[in-house]
């Protein structure tokens, strides 16, 4: 956490309160604007799970100011992209919506547009959209998020572009009002920032340094989500195996998940995400002595290369990855394991991708989360040679995806016959009729159901086997 103290980090109260005195100034604004309606947001959050949970947030901000939401740009009076830095195509999609929406502000004048997220951390993003995109009204960094309120009303008030995007180790906001996707599963931050700097990851200097919550504010926040209903809490960070550093109390991460595991209810504890190299035997154990916590671990590998691992600085090597699954087969037989893997790192040769491809099948995933290197400003790697053309990556990222779609086949084979708890979130896109959800390991099941088991525990059999799902029969009720 740098050297950065417990009160430097912590929104204070005033603060809060100072923005809660603009939330009802946008308000009135809003209703004099649009006397007769509810002027409408559209918000769309890009990248990983903590974006979204950032997303829900201000979505929390906006409703309190007077907005309702829209799932299309087509009349909406706010536009607003949470933005993420983590790949080079994300950032692209962005640049492609937000050039898309010159057209829809010609059409009203009053459109208000609106950039957040880790794009607007880099100084050259900002500056590219200053020249090039004049027609951004609000540009906002990560840190900022809890200053909505008073940059909304600027925005709206001062007749001029707003741009608030500081350089900082990062803050923690509490209290936040927060209006949530759904009403079943749940994002629950623990912790923020990132202290590891791999060479290849932006994550450090567009979110800051690690920075926990306190653990009663955590048990808080899901005491009051088990009241409304809900059943699956994933808790959230960049590296959750560091939770609790920086914290005046002495807790870990698996002493949190004991926490979590202790409260009264029916219901499923996930995290993401985890490094290798803090993932300890302690945490295993955890895994497996709390019924609540699912017997499914996401451990990014990133590569099966001793070299290339110490050019991404990761900190740990095969060897240790894998002594870490075996712990964890021989505490927990049934447990799961995905992955992230990028392909083509700079200098990967033919033999270090090899290695890759020897620990997916040693580790056998039940899922992988897969990439083509993405060079990014500000990193080390960005410097590093590159001699590896796009078509090479090619090849071996599809070399890898055919090896891991056979791996999985073959692990979802052997769920057929099996009877699976399943929790269930939605409507299949297996036919009419069928809703889907996923077992404590992960996976995907749709079967033939009726729609007020949504947000319910169903015991499910397993009759066939896709290469994305299972398929199978709801268990009647005795």
């Amino acid at each position: 956490m740098g050297t950065q103290k417990r009160e430097e980090i912590m929104v204070s109260r005033e603060e809060l309160l100072h923005q809660q005195e603009f939330e009802k100034k946008v308000s009135a604004l809003l209703k004099k604007q649009y006397p007769s309606r509810m002027p409408m947001a559209y918000v769309h959050s890009y990248g990983c799970q903590q974006n979204i949970s950032d997303g829900e947030k201000i979505k929390g901000m906006l409703a309190m100011m007077g907005y309702g939401f829209t799932d299309g740009i087509d009349g909406a009076d706010l536009v607003l992209y949470n933005t993420c830095a983590i790949r080079e195509n994300e950032e692209d999609r962005v640049f492609g919506n937000v050039g898309a929406l010159k057209h829809y502000k010609r059409r009203n004048p009053n459109l208000l547009i609106a950039l957040c997220g880790c794009m607007m951390q880099q100084e050259h993003i900002v500056e590219k959209l200053k020249k090039s995109y004049p027609y951004v009204d609000l540009i906002f960094g990560t840190h900022v998020v809890h200053k909505l309120p008073e940059n909304l009303y600027h925005a709206l008030t001062d007749g001029k572009r707003v741009f608030c995007t500081p350089e900082s180790d990062g803050v923690i906001a509490e209290d936040l009002p927060v209006r949530r996707d759904g009403s079943i599963k749940a994002w629950v931050p623990i912790m923020y920032g990132c202290n590891n700097f791999c060479t290849y990851c932006i994550v450090p200097y567009v979110r800051g340094r690690e920075r926990s919550r306190e653990p009663e504010a955590i048990l808080s926040e899901i005491e009051g989500l088990i009241k409304q209903g809900y059943k699956e809490f994933t808790l959230l960070g960049q590296n959750v195996n560091s939770y609790g550093k920086g914290l005046d109390e002495e807790i870990n991460f698996s002493e949190l998940l004991r926490r979590v595991n202790a409260l009264p209810g029916d219901f499923r504890i996930r995290f993401m995400t985890s490094h290798p190299k803090d993932a300890s035997r302690e945490l295993i154990d955890t895994i497996a002595e709390c019924e609540k916590v699912c017997n499914h671990f996401h451990l990014p590998v990133q590569s099966g290369s001793d070299r290339i691992l110490d050019l991404m600085n990761r900190h740990y090597h095969r060897e240790d990855y894998l002594a870490l699954v075996e712990y964890a087969r021989k505490k927990i037989p049934d447990i799961s394991f995905t992955s992230d893997i990028i392909v083509g790192f700079p200098t990967e040769t033919e033999e270090d991708f090899q290695d890759t491809l020897s620990l997916i099948r040693e580790v056998e995933y039940d899922s992988l989360f897969t990439f083509i290197y993405s060079k990014r400003v500000g990193t080390k790697a960005a410097q590093m040679e590159d001699p590896t053309t796009d078509e090479e990556k090619g090849r071996r990222f599809q070399q890898l995806l055919d090896v891991q779609k056979e791996i999985g086949q073959q692990k979802y084979d052997k769920y057929v016959g099996q009877t699976l708890r399943v929790l269930v979130d939605g409507v299949g896109k297996s036919g009419d009729g069928y809703l889907t959800g996923r077992t404590e390991n992960y996976v995907i099941v749709d079967f033939p159901g009726n729609r007020e088991d949504i947000g319910k525990f169903v015991d499910v059999t397993i009759t066939k086997a896709l290469n994305w799902a299972l398929l199978g029969e709801a268990k009647p009720v005795e």
